[in-house]
């Protein structure tokens, strides 16, 4: 009776078997990569924390205030971004446009460099100047925003401002 239990088995088992030979090689090659990706994790997370511990990135954000990211008034950054884009192809491209138009679209967008430098927390003395030393610290706000990744089209070395 074991015996015939135990020839069962076998048959019933042998297609089981047979597939398992025929895909040891894709068993072992999927349980290799895993342990590969597993093992790439792992140190990177390492890595990670390391850096952490060399940067103490905890103690360089422990006194942001956060809350002022939340606010219901405070404008994305990318909404600023494209504010800025427009509104600087309208000041650099307005030629034939009354003096009021232009000096409209010169504060909005003066406005709205402030704001970005606020969000990104960079200084700015654009409400203090007036005359030519505005224009000066309009281009250097232009050039530290894009320095700090925000692609203005003023601010491109190779692209030259025509004045109207």
């Amino acid at each position: 009776m074991l015996l015939l239990a135990l020839a069962f088995i076998a048959v019933a088992s042998l297609p089981a078997v047979i597939a398992l030979v025929f895909c040891a090689d894709e068993i072992i090659d999927r349980v290799a990569c895993g342990y590969a990706e597993w093992r790439d994790r792992r140190r990177e997370r390492r890595t990670i924390a390391r850096l952490d511990r060399a940067v103490e990135a905890d103690a360089l954000t422990r006194d942001i205030d956060l809350s002022g990211f939340d606010r219901e008034d405070r404008r994305p950054l990318e909404q600023l971004a494209a504010d800025l884009r427009r509104l600087g192809g309208q000041r650099v491209g307005a030629s034939g446009r009354s003096m009021v138009w232009h000096g409209a679209v010169l504060q909005a967008y003066d406005d709205r460099l402030r704001l970005a430098c606020r969000a990104l927390g960079i200084t700015e003395h654009l409400t203090e100047l007036e005359g030519v030393d505005l224009e000066i610290e309009r281009v250097r706000v232009e050039g530290v925003l894009h320095a700090a990744g925000l692609a203005l089209p003023a601010a491109r070395a190779n692209h030259r401002q025509r004045h109207p």
